[in-house]
């Protein structure tokens, strides 16, 4: 059955060959936008969830509205209230309420993997001439190259060198540039409330690729409470998990039960979400469009095939082939192009990914170099795409296949096969 297949396919080279390019180019396109979307999708994933925390359980801050006020000024009885000047700003609490209860939840619970403290304020830097406003991020510098990746971006200096205290600090690279700072300087901050600049010493430097993550600076927890004029207060805790995919559902339960606003890192990034997922969407839908065209030529070429051997097909049915054995005979030519054109697609794919690879694209951090393009190169992208060229061919298949097992000897001589 397989010779008879091949022997029908051979006959009509240009149509065969046109179809297995079709399949090929399918599959191999597959391969290749998958590879590159996934691989980006990963990348970025991983640089959101890596640089930062995964869970962040911070202090509840909420924007007034235009009747929160009312109740308590007017009391219940009065329905009908009109502002001349509404409400406006930010109620809430500058601080975690109870860090220390946070902590020993934390550290109890076994999905989490680390946890840090921080305290975030306002700061103006001051170097000489300069000056640049910016974030000051106090922490527990052990606990933070566990929880992000900072320790991976220095590229001056250890980041756990402010762990030591006596006022030392850790700056990004573009903070740095617009100061004009190096190493073992001495910057002044004016951080939070406090306008009494304090001197901090640089003793490492970060570079993200993240210009605004560049902009930022470390310093032990202590001193940035110290100098904020807020002692034992934190703003933010950091939490890593075992599985950052439990982060969704754990800032729920988390928020439920306690007056601090906790959110996940999907939470914080749900538009750039929404963005893969129309990524995702475009992908299997161009994917999709080019395996339908290639599935077109499969049933093109076998129908026309059916077409003009009937005259063979009436021969095998009376030499005893049944319906089935009719079937199996044109299904299994498309299962050859769909497996041939899959196969090299497959391979072609692979090498168009690893060029890719090679690629310098992407801006040169500590992590990637040289900005090599990051391509995935799953099992499940090479499985999912030997699956759509299989499933287009035999899909295609079916059609020519079943008419064929339909014709009898006596119908294709009444009508002159």
């Amino acid at each position: 059955m397989i010779f008879i297949a091949m022997k029908y396919l051979m006959e009509r080279k240009r149509q065969t060959i046109l179809t297995l390019l079709g399949v090929f180019f399918g599959t191999m396109a597959y391969v290749g936008v998958s590879g590159f979307f996934v691989g980006f999708q990963g990348f970025m994933v991983q640089q959101l969830v890596n640089n930062g925390a995964q869970v962040h359980i911070e202090a509840r801050k909420e924007y007034l509205t235009e009747h929160v006020l009312d109740e308590p000024f007017f009391g219940k009885n009065i329905i009908h209230i009109f502002w001349k000047a509404p409400p406006a700003g930010v109620e809430g609490f500058q601080e975690v309420q109870s860090p220390s209860k946070w902590y020993k939840r934390l550290a109890s619970d076994p999905r989490v993997e680390a946890y840090v403290p921080q305290l975030s304020a306002p700061a103006l830097f001051t170097l000489e001439k300069n000056s640049v406003g910016t974030t000051m991020i106090g922490c527990d510098p052990k606990q933070q190259v566990k929880v992000t990746t900072i320790g991976d971006y220095m590229i001056a200096g250890r980041f756990t060198d402010i762990a030591v205290g006596g006022n030392r600090i850790v700056l990004g690279d573009e903070l740095m540039k617009r100061l004009g700072a190096a190493m073992n300087q001495t910057v002044m901050a004016s951080v939070g409330v406090n306008p009494v600049p304090v001197p901090f010493k640089v003793v490492g430097r970060f570079f993200s690729g993240s210009r605004g993550m560049d902009l930022q600076a470390f310093a032990a927890l202590a001193d940035v409470q110290r100098t904020n004029l807020t002692p034992n207060q934190v703003n933010e805790i950091g939490v890593r998990l075992k599985d950052y995919k439990d982060a969704d559902g754990m800032a729920r339960t988390w928020a439920l039960s306690s007056p601090e606003r906790v959110e996940s890192w999907g939470d914080q990034n749900a538009n750039i979400l929404s963005i893969f997922a129309i990524q995702t969407a475009l992908r299997y839908s161009m994917i999709a469009t080019v395996l339908i065209v290639a599935g077109f030529g499969i049933y093109n070429i076998l129908n026309m095939t059916v077409n003009q051997k009937r005259q063979d097909i009436a021969i095998l049915r009376a030499l005893g082939y049944d319906a089935f054995d009719v079937i199996m005979l044109f299904f299994s030519q498309g299962l050859i192009v769909g497996i041939v054109g899959g196969f090299f697609g497959l391979i072609c794919g692979y090498l168009l990914c690893r060029y890719l690879q090679s690629l310098s694209f992407m801006p040169a951090t500590p992590s990637n170099p040289q900005g090599h393009l990051h391509i995935a190169l799953t099992v499940g992208i090479f499985a999912q795409a030997a699956f759509m060229a299989l499933f287009s061919a035999a899909f295609a298949s079916i059609l020519p296949a079943r008419a064929a097992s339909k014709l009898t000897p006596i119908e294709i001589i009444r009508v002159g096969g």
